[in-house]
């Protein structure tokens, strides 16, 4: 019997950011993820090819896709259709919780929670601010960038854009386009990470 084969582990900047899959199993064949539907229909997908997988409503998971899914540092999702909630998150993870830590650390003490909002910003902008710049105001030069790189991307995918518009706990009243960039920037970019999006 041949050993299973060893998982490809790729940088998370090199990987597609995430897939939905549903109304399938999510399986293991020959060392790649495999989703077969109720047609026994399957579709193979490459180990390592993405940072997410959002199972959708229908899907069920196997054991080997989940330790799979651990090996290649994939994180796995359980959410609602078109992932209007999420219910459960399989984090990849050695167990460490250096990250969360650090991040808590920096929030509790108010001159390094504005020391990691200022890199933050330089590294997400390319340049540095005022020393005299407080959260807030970071946060209101931030969401005018953000909402221009909004508006620009919309017109290049032909989104219907609306603007940014999410309160949070009232989910159901942002529309889909607004879920979405919710639901991705909490669990696609955050908890891939090992921070915590609250």
């Amino acid at each position: 019997m041949n050993a299973p084969l060893k998982p490809i582990y790729r940088l998370q900047k090199e990987r597609i950011p995430f897939i939905f899959l549903s109304y399938g199993r999510l399986d293991v064949k020959d060392g790649a993820f495999v989703l077969e539907d109720a047609n026994g229909t399957r579709v193979q997908m490459p180990v390592a090819a993405f940072n997410v997988l959002f199972l959708e409503p229908g899907t069920s998971v196997t054991h080997a896709a989940f330790q799979l899914a651990a090996q290649c540092h994939t994180l796995i999702c359980f959410v609602g259709e078109q992932a209007c909630r999420t219910y459960s998150v399989g984090r990849p993870s050695d167990g460490n919780p250096t990250n969360l830590k650090v991040q808590v650390l920096a929030y509790a003490d108010e001159a390094r929670r504005l020391q990691v909002a200022r890199k933050m910003f330089e590294i997400r902008f390319g340049e540095a601010i005022p020393a005299r710049r407080s959260i807030e105001q970071l946060r209101g030069i931030e969401g005018v960038r953000v909402r221009e790189s909004y508006k620009l991307l919309a017109r290049q995918f032909g989104v219907d854009w609306k603007g940014r518009t999410y309160e949070q706990g009232e989910w159901d009243a942002a529309d889909s386009v607004n879920r979405a960039l919710s639901a991705a920037n909490a669990v696609a970019v955050i908890l891939a990470c090992g921070y915590s999006p609250r």
